[in-house]
């Protein structure tokens, strides 16, 4: 039986806000198990993310006119309330009144004849009188995070490490659907005759920005291709594309991914070996190992070894020594893809970046041993915090005397990156609305050598 598209939407905001669950996955079992056409999931997914990503502004602006106050509606009424109020500010082509008495049929079927009033008062009372402006509001941080969508803690810690304006760029670009992006698999083929390939199934495409191995989709499903499922693309985002090209493999060498899952990076690193030499990717999680491994087989790469370790317990599992280069794309708050996983801004609290830093410093601690003299060790996040990027750089140099900044890895940074390099170090930081990409950090490492109790940097 087909299931009405808002009723669906509420079902899944409401699984999302009762048990933290991820957006993305119940949104892809409510369109498997619903019955909907191609337009239908579009709304669907538009109604998802869009009441997701705005809910502290629609909260605000419902709130006056919900006599007892926002906390004391059962939580599948605020959702659907929540959903309504953001069709009719946000959406355009769907008429306020079809929004209207759509809310109040979902409200009579779930609940009883004094919700659906309440439901249909509140809509039609802010259909008469309008909402509050915005940009009145004279405290900074309040204002752009209710304008964009944001926790105040995380404007305001913004604010504080990037000032006033990259943060307005940074949450209104965190607003924008993110772009598809494929990274092309150069061991089958090359940009050009992957994009004429694309073209032939209908598939728009052209040259990425920031990789020699991106491509931007204009149009059409990279995923549902012939030549994703035989290997000749994978999908990823631009910053991501950056790390196995700044790690700089050489053929035949022993490679470390501490963090792997689920395998974008790892399996970036075996196709520029050309799959030679061996990739050692770790991951916590088996299940996770398990995504690593298909991504492997999907590309036809067999210098990838999977295991399911935690990466701050590799050196009960490997000698001193072991590899010429090592990954560290350490787990991090994440907040560099907000706009690709909106529940992340709302789910994560100003104390986990203190405890997700600790383990990101020990993680690198611990793989440190592991490398080779003159080895690379390159460290990256997809997050923005200074917290999890170059306050970890600089404790990390701090700890350990015997690595020094790897200052080759400036020169194999693109072009577009240069004016954010800083002369005397190898990190950068990417914002999301530099290159309408993934907020994304890397910096890089190297392992001095020692001959005859002198250290030659």
């Amino acid at each position: 039986m087909k299931q009405n598209v808002r009723s669906t939407a509420v079902d899944v905001l409401l699984k999302i806000e009762q048990n933290q669950a991820y957006s993305n996955l119940l949104l892809n079992q409510a369109i498997q198990k619903a019955d909907l056409n191609k337009k239908d999931i579009g709304l669907l997914t538009e109604l998802v993310y869009g009441t997701l990503q705005r809910k502290n502004t629609l909260d605000y602006l419902l709130e006056p006119y919900v006599a007892k106050g926002l906390h004391k509606l059962d939580k599948w009424v605020l959702v659907l309330l929540r959903m309504s109020l953001y069709q009719m500010i946000y959406l355009d082509k769907i008429p306020d009144h079809a929004i209207i008495n759509e809310a109040v049929e979902i409200a009579k079927k779930r609940g009883h004849k004094g919700i659906s009033g309440m439901v249909n008062g509140v809509l039609r009372k802010i259909q008469r009188e309008g909402t509050a402006d915005l940009s009145s509001i004279s405290e900074d941080g309040k204002r752009l995070a209710l304008q964009y969508s944001m926790p105040e803690w995380l404007v305001k810690r913004w604010i504080k490490q990037y000032g006033l304006e990259n943060t307005e760029k940074m949450s209104a670009a965190n607003l924008e659907p993110a772009p598809v992006t494929g990274r092309v698999n150069r061991m089958k083929s090359n940009r050009e005759n992957v994009l004429e390939s694309l073209e032939g199934e209908g598939i728009e495409g052209s040259n990425g920005d920031l990789s020699p191995d991106a491509i931007k989709l204009k149009k059409g499903s990279l995923s549902h291709s012939s030549l994703f499922k035989e290997g000749y693309v994978t999908i990823q985002d631009e910053s991501s594309m950056l790390v196995a090209r700044a790690l700089n493999p050489s053929m035949n060498e022993k490679i470390l991914d501490a963090c792997a899952a689920p395998g974008g990076k790892t399996t970036h690193i075996a196709e520029l070996l050309n799959n030679t030499g061996e990739v050692t990717a770790l991951d916590l999680h088996p299940h996770k190992v398990k995504l690593i491994q298909e991504q492997a087989d999907r590309l036809g790469l067999t210098n990838i070894k999977t295991e399911a370790l935690d990466s701050r317990k590799a050196g009960e599992r490997f000698s001193s020594s072991s590899f010429d280069r090592i990954l560290v794309d350490a787990p991090c708050s994440g907040f560099g893809v907000i706009r690709k996983k909106p529940d992340i801004k709302w789910s994560k609290k100003e104390e986990d970046i203190h405890r997700i830093a600790e383990i990101q410093l020990q993680i690198l601690d611990k793989v440190a041993e592991l490398l080779k003299p003159g080895g690379t060790l390159l460290y990256s996040t997809c997050t923005v915090d200074t917290e999890e990027n170059n306050e970890i750089a600089d404790a990390f140099l701090k700890h350990h005397p015997d690595f020094e900044w790897d200052m080759t890895f400036n020169e194999r940074l693109p072009e577009p990156l240069k004016p954010y390099l800083k002369p005397a170090e190898a990190q950068v930081q990417i914002l999301p609305h530099y290159f309408n990409s993934d907020g994304f950090y890397l910096a890089c490492f190297k392992k001095k050598t020692t001959t005859g109790g002198e250290t030659q940097c």
